[in-house]
This record gives C-alpha cells, sequence and structure tokens, in this order.
C-alpha cells in the first residue's frame, strides 16, 4: 500500500491548527517539525508542565493521506478553514509503503550508557555478555537509554549504588533507572509513576529483566525510604514535588535529579535547599543532573 504525502511549510504559530484541519479533512497522520532544522536557524524546543510554550518561527507541516485520496483538495479545505493564505516549499508526492518495524529497529542499536552498563533492544545480541545487561525495547513510556538525561541518571546510577541499596525511582517511565539499579546491587527498587501506561511499561520490562521491581502508582504510598532516590522528569515538576521527594528519602541518602536544562538548575536546587544541597554533577547536550545529599 503507498500513501500519499503533503509537506509545507507555514509560520509556526499556526502549524497545529492547520495540522488539526488537515485531520479534519481526511489526514490518517500529521507531523510538526522545524523548517530550519540542520542550518544555523535551527531551534531546540523543551516543553514543560507549567511554562510557556511554542513552536518553531517557521514549522514544515507534512500530513499522510491514502492513495486514493484527494490529497490536494484536502490541503485547499484545510488552509481554508484555517484563513492560511501564505505558505512555502508546498509539495504533494506518492510515499511507498515499508516494512516499518524494521526500519524502527534499524534507529535503536545496543547504547553504553555508563562504563558498565549497556541498554541492549531484544533484537540484538549484547556487546559485552559481562556487562550490566538491561534488556529494553522502545515503547509508550520514556527511557530507552538514547536520551542525554537517561544517560546521565545511569551513569550517576553506576557510580552511586551500592549492594544491599534501596532505590526510588519517581517518575520512572519505563522502568529503566529502577531496573539497572537492581541489576547494579540494589536490593529493593521502587518506580513511581502517575501514567497508568508507564506503570504497565515497568512491569513488563521488570519481568523481561527478571528483577523484583515493585511498580506503585504515585497516589500510594512508598513502603520505606530509599538510600537512592533518582527523579528524570522535567524542572516544575520537580520544584513541585521537592517535599515528596525529599521524605522519601532517608538522612544521609543520595538525591540526584535531571530533565533539567543548565539555567534551570539554580531553581530546581533551591526548591530542594530545606532538604539537600544539591550541585551540577553532570552535563549533556544542554541538560544537567543535580546531585546531593538528604539532610537530616
Amino acid at each position: 500500500m503507498a500513501w500519499l504525502r503533503v509537506d509545507l511549510v507555514i509560520e509556526g504559530s499556526r502549524a497545529q491548527p492547520l495540522a488539526q484541519a488537515l485531520e479534519d479533512a481526511g489526514a490518517v497522520s500529521t507531523d510538526l517539525s522545524d523548517a530550519d532544522a540542520g542550518t544555523a536557524d535551527e531551534r531546540g524546543i523543551f516543553g514543560e508542565p507549567g511554562a510557556d510554550s511554542a513552536l518553531w518561527p517557521r514549522c514544515r507541516v507534512s500530513a499522510l493521506f491514502a492513495e486514493d485520496a484527494d490529497a490536494s483538495g484536502a490541503l485547499d479545505a484545510a488552509l481554508a478553514a484555517c484563513g492560511v493564505r501564505a505558505i512555502e516549499a508546498a509539495s504533494i508526492g506518492r510515499l511507498e509503503d515499508a516494512d516499518w518495524v524494521a526500519l524502527t529497529q534499524r534507529q535503536f542499536e545496543p547504547i553504553r550508557a555508563a562504563d558498565r552498563l549497556w541498554i541492549v533492544p531484544t533484537w540484538h545480541a549484547a556487546p559485552d555478555s559481562g556487562a550490566v545487561n538491561v534488556i529494553l525495547d522502545p515503547g509508550a513510556a520514556f527511557g530507552t537509554g538514547s536520551h542525554p538525561t537517561t544517560r546521565l541518571c545511569l551513569a550517576w546510577l553506576e557510580r552511586t549504588v551500592r549492594p544491599g541499596d534501596r532505590v526510588l525511582d519517581y517518575g520512572c517511565g519505563s522502568g529503566i533507572l529502577a531496573i539497572a539499579a537492581l541489576k547494579l546491587g540494589a536490593a529493593r527498587a521502587w518506580g513511581v509513576d502517575i501514567d497508568p501506561l508507564a506503570l504497565e511499561a515497568a512491569r513488563y520490562n521488570a519481568q523481561r529483566n527478571a528483577v523484583p521491581l515493585e511498580v506503585l502508582d504515585a497516589r500510594s504510598a512508598v513502603p520505606g525510604l530509599s538510600r537512592v532516590t533518582v527523579a528524570n522528569i522535567l524542572a516544575n515538576p520537580l520544584r513541585m514535588l521537592a517535599p515528596i521527594i525529599a521524605s522519601h528519602t532517608e538522612p544521609g541518602g543520595a538525591i540526584a535529579l535531571c530533565g533539567i536544562l543548565e539555567e534551570q538548575a539554580p531553581e530546581v536546587a533551591a526548591a530542594y535547599g530545606a532538604w539537600a544541597r544539591l550541585e551540577v554533577a553532570a552535563r549533556d547536550s544542554g541538560w544537567v543532573l543535580l546531585a546531593g545529599v538528604r539532610e537530616p
């Protein structure tokens, strides 16, 4: 089966309404991206709860239609519905079908996340059978090992976790951090999240790795204090969660926070000032990891 693909460039503020109008006109999917990607004008966007978010100044809108659809008529209808008259670089082309599963799998190779830690998709053999290998496929929940914040947390856990530790992964996503902690020697680990899909993914990944991860809804009580607490979320939620994350960590325990941009670090560290002195412990691609010790 083939598809018709519509591509055009538009002012960023009008991209989302146009994408919705294209779907209303029959598009089976739409995608928004930076029209200036790969140039000096490329701009990263990091949206999070509680923060203003905006698209790129120039946005590329792509839409897929069934092969027999009137893609040109749908585009005209969508533009009219949004009152858009100024577009650039518009095109309609044929996109042949492909083995999307195989193409997706080729994008995910084993990742060396730290000195001893590897993240290995199920369709690959572990490059180092003697390493600490976490078996994990990309899925519905955040955390595959490819994002800088995940790598920062994994490297910190490798340096921090001691045999017998109790570890709390707050905002666990796929469960990757808590699973790695158990494989590094932790005796007990809790993975906490508010997203039912994340909780399901964490349970599945724990079973796949044969580790006893305890997965908890964030509304449930964590049955104990952790010596090691890690939270890879985003700056605004981390600030709001400061009392909760601190209360789950035993005095003298280690805390690490990630999902924080360099310029956000002082405000996040200040939010934890009543419980811990957090400092930037590592950096990667504009992201930082804050770490410190829970004070009495």
